[in-house]
């Protein structure tokens, strides 16, 4: 039984309606729970972040380089790219989101992590579809650099590489759209992924197929409703390091 549930916010947006809502359970006492739905899809609850939380630390970990610029795709509740900024190597993080009221519970610090990305000078929102940004292999994400190649690419925006939010973003998922989101990345950078569920061996040959090399990590975490543990998927894809990767 819930003890309390209150609506921070709702919009309407061109793929949906957009929830935020605080809740508290009995059995959790007074811990705060932010949750956030799209349509009929839950994106993300502060119950349960591990899976987010290494997908910033598995990502960066395979990552060359003390510089690191950083696009993190996807912002949901921030613990991604708060994550990141906990690695001093990261220089720069450009946190990019489709809708803009995620980036604004941010900037106005509803939500409890803004505090934190907004204090960071090395963390920047940009409000822009991450999709298409990715299959342009003929500009940057940033625009006023056009050639600008990343040490790091962190996507967390849908459930799975097969359960997609819009089906625009499965071309991404694919062999085609794989390649073009390497191409901006430095050699030696990384793509690292998060999926709800156990991973999907298909897609890690996929990513085998366009990478130097693939791995799929299964990440469990304690689920405090079911009393069970609940999985979550973190794909790191990685490209051949020049021989003094420092020097990007």
């Amino acid at each position: 039984m819930t003890l309390h549930l209150e609506e921070l916010d709702f919009q309407s947006t061109p793929i949906g309606d957009l929830l935020l809502r605080r809740r508290r359970m009995p059995e959790l006492g007074d811990t705060d729970i932010y949750e956030v739905k799209l349509g009929e899809h839950w994106l993300m609850t502060s119950l349960f972040h591990e899976a987010e939380v290494q997908l910033a630390h598995k990502g960066l970990a395979a990552a060359t380089g003390d510089k690191l610029d950083v696009i993190v795709g996807g912002l949901g509740l921030g613990y991604t790219a708060v994550a990141a900024l906990e690695n001093q190597n990261v220089a720069s993080l450009v946190i990019v989101d489709a809708l803009e009221a995620v980036i604004g519970w941010h900037q106005q610090e509803i939500v409890p992590l803004g505090k934190v990305l907004n204090d960071d000078p090395r963390s920047c929102y940009l409000h822009d579809d991450f999709f298409a940004l990715a299959r342009d292999t003929t500009r940057s994400f940033n625009a006023d650099q056009p050639d600008r190649r990343y040490h790091a690419i962190l996507l967390d925006v849908d459930h799975t590489p097969t359960h997609n939010l819009a089906p625009a973003n499965a071309h991404c998922y694919s062999e085609e759209g794989l390649r073009e989101l390497a191409t901006h990345l430095h050699p030696g950078g990384v793509f690292a992924l998060w999926a709800d569920g156990v991973p999907e061996a298909a897609f890690t040959e996929r990513l085998s197929a366009v990478f130097d090399e693939a791995q799929a990590h299964t990440i469990r975490f304690p689920n405090p409703i079911t009393g069970d543990e609940s999985t979550g998927a973190v794909y790191v894809a990685t490209t051949t390091p020049i021989a003094n990767p420092s020097a990007n």
